[in-house]
């Protein structure tokens, strides 16, 4: 059954980003959305620059509001920061579950360019962590359960293959 998610930050140019770029990356049949409460106008280069790093392109993400999905119906929103999971917006359409997995923002990190990359792969990572969790956890397991057969690899295997070479699990 196809999971439709929605994931909430302030401006959806960090990690609302990175969690949608991860989850697209888990499962291509999920339908997955980002948006902010008060969205900025591009993505932040160094979000962009740490999932390439590890083969994920999100450089064509655009900032969203919230407001465009308000009447839609999903199977999962989620929070990303503390500010947009205070000022989260009812929905008119059905919302299933709300959860909120936070993280803090990479975009206030201070100090040398590499030290600002350094906080933004550590969140980087945690999302990862958070998110590659809540899908075995939330989706493939309860497909598995319900029976439908979910054909997908364990995301753990997936990420220990792609980026530390075969077998080095």
């Amino acid at each position: 059954m196809r999971k439709k998610i929605l994931i909430l930050c302030t401006g959806n140019t960090c990690r609302s980003q990175m969690a949608e770029g991860f989850l697209k990356s888990f499962d291509s049949e999920l339908e997955v959305y980002s948006a902010g409460v008060k969205p900025e106008s591009r993505v932040n280069p160094r979000a962009v620059k740490v999932m390439k790093e590890i083969g994920i392109d999100i450089s064509s993400g655009k900032p969203q509001d919230v407001n465009e999905f308000i009447n839609e119906s999903f199977d999962y929103v989620i929070t990303v920061c503390d500010n947009a999971k205070e000022t989260c917006p009812v929905f008119t359409g059905e919302v299933k579950e709300q959860l909120h997995i936070g993280f803090e923002d990479p975009a206030d990190a201070t100090g040398t360019e590499e030290e600002i990359l350094s906080v933004f792969r550590k969140v980087r990572d945690e999302i990862r962590e958070e998110f590659t969790r809540f899908y075995e956890s939330e989706i493939r397991d309860k497909e598995e359960e319900r029976g439908e057969g979910v054909d997908v690899p364990e995301v753990k295997s997936f990420y220990y293959t792609k980026f530390h070479g075969e077998g080095t699990e």
